[in-house]
């Protein structure tokens, strides 16, 4: 049988935390910044959980499930 292959761009953009959650960043961080309040950008530059609906898509990208 052939090897599982991973989504080259699913490894870049999430990580495994210690407890099997999956981590992501914010989207809309890229540009047109300007008319973004500070605050808003901020929020953008953390890091935050995939929601568990989306868990399990997200592992078959990884080739984890």
């Amino acid at each position: 049988m052939p090897k599982m292959k991973t989504l080259s761009g699913a490894k870049k953009r999430f990580k495994l935390t210690g407890t099997g959650k999956i981590k992501r960043k914010h989207a809309f961080h890229s540009h047109i910044l300007t008319k973004k309040s500070t605050k808003r950008k901020r929020n953008l530059v953390k890091t935050t959980l995939v929601d568990e609906t989306e868990k399990h898509r997200v592992l078959l990208m990884l080739g984890l499930k």
